[in-house]
């Protein structure tokens, strides 16, 4: 029989690879998605007429839904992907980022015990390489002690723990991945990197003349969101659960993707980029770079995509969406 799989989050860039890495492995699929008046589905649409995917109506904020859901479907593997999930944002929308991305992960853990299945399901949580913050090491590993920096990194951390703590109060299988920035096509256009190739692209084919940026000196671990999930899958196909790092163990600055990213095109982004102090986040994590050698030795988890390969395969996307009309 086949395993069965539920994913929060499923329309997001993470959700979406990861679904269809669980459907090219036989899974049956099931994802939650929200009710909001247009659909937002674009990342999933090549998979929604398979037949081993199914979506449900739900949110992080509705326990009884969530116990209902779990009940209902009994899943093998649970992968809570939702988040608000921008670092920026989360200062301006302090409140509803600790309920989604720190509260929600504590009502679907709740739910696991309550629906019943704590002793079958297998349980991920989405970690995030911000918890580390004002970092404490470098390289940033599974024992580095966190230090965040925004409302967003504290629902992380929040997250987390409770992960810890409900595998050691009820013996749930639940492993929390730690995963440093992970980019692809997919990323949301508000996010810097994806913010960077859609300008590349957009400037480069004449239809955009200036991109505004702020910090262009922050330091992170880039590396590429499919191979990410693969991690995710292979924490919860091991024998005991645990905490892993997912990273490359490169930093580079913003200034060196955008090098990357209009290098590609031929273009000199000091031409293009304007400082906007509004973009600027209130308290700055300016260095992060991961060690993943504890996944790779338990789990043979590495990366092979690292930063200038990555910047070439979303800005070749973006310069064919511009071409055709999408951006």
């Amino acid at each position: 029989m086949s395993k069965k799989a539920l994913i929060t989050g499923i329309t997001g860039q993470d959700g979406s690879y990861l679904a269809e890495l669980l459907l090219s492995k036989g899974y049956q699929v099931h994802g939650i998605v929200r009710r909001t008046s247009s659909l937002a589905r674009s990342r999933i649409d090549s998979i929604t007429a398979n037949e081993n995917l199914q979506l449900h109506y739900g949110d992080l904020c509705d326990s009884v839904a969530l116990v209902k859901l779990l009940y209902e479907l009994e899943p093998d593997e649970v992968y809570n992907l939702a988040a608000q999930s921008h670092v920026r944002v989360s200062f301006d929308i302090p409140e509803y980022t600790l309920d989604i991305t720190g509260t929600g992960a504590g009502r679907i853990l709740e739910a696991i015990v309550e629906s019943g299945i704590g002793k079958k399901v297998r349980f991920y949580q989405a970690s995030s390489s911000e918890m580390y913050g004002k970092v404490r090491e470098v390289p940033q590993r599974e024992t580095t002690p966190f230090y965040p920096r925004s409302p967003y990194a504290c629902a992380k951390v929040m997250a987390h723990y409770l992960t810890v703590n409900y595998r050691e109060s009820y013996g749930l299988f639940a492993c929390s991945g730690i995963l440093f920035n992970h980019e692809s096509p997919r990323r949301g256009e508000n996010f810097v990197t994806r913010k960077i190739t859609i300008a590349a692209a957009r400037i480069k084919e004449g239809k955009q003349k200036v991109l505004k940026l702020g910090n262009l000196e922050a330091k992170r671990d880039w590396g590429y969101a499919p191979e990410y999930v693969e991690g995710m899958w292979r924490m919860l196909q091991h024998e005991t659960p645990d905490d892993y790092v997912l990273a490359t163990g490169q930093t580079h600055t913003i200034a060196e993707f955008l090098d990357a990213a209009f290098g590609y095109v031929n273009l000199d982004w000091h031409d293009y980029v304007q400082f906007d102090e509004r973009l600027l986040r209130p308290a700055e994590v300016d260095l992060l770079i991961g060690d993943c050698s504890k996944a790779e030795k338990i789990l043979g988890w590495s990366p092979s995509t690292y930063m200038k390969d990555l910047a070439r395969i979303m800005v070749e996307a973006d310069l064919a969406a511009v071409r055709t009309g999408i951006l």
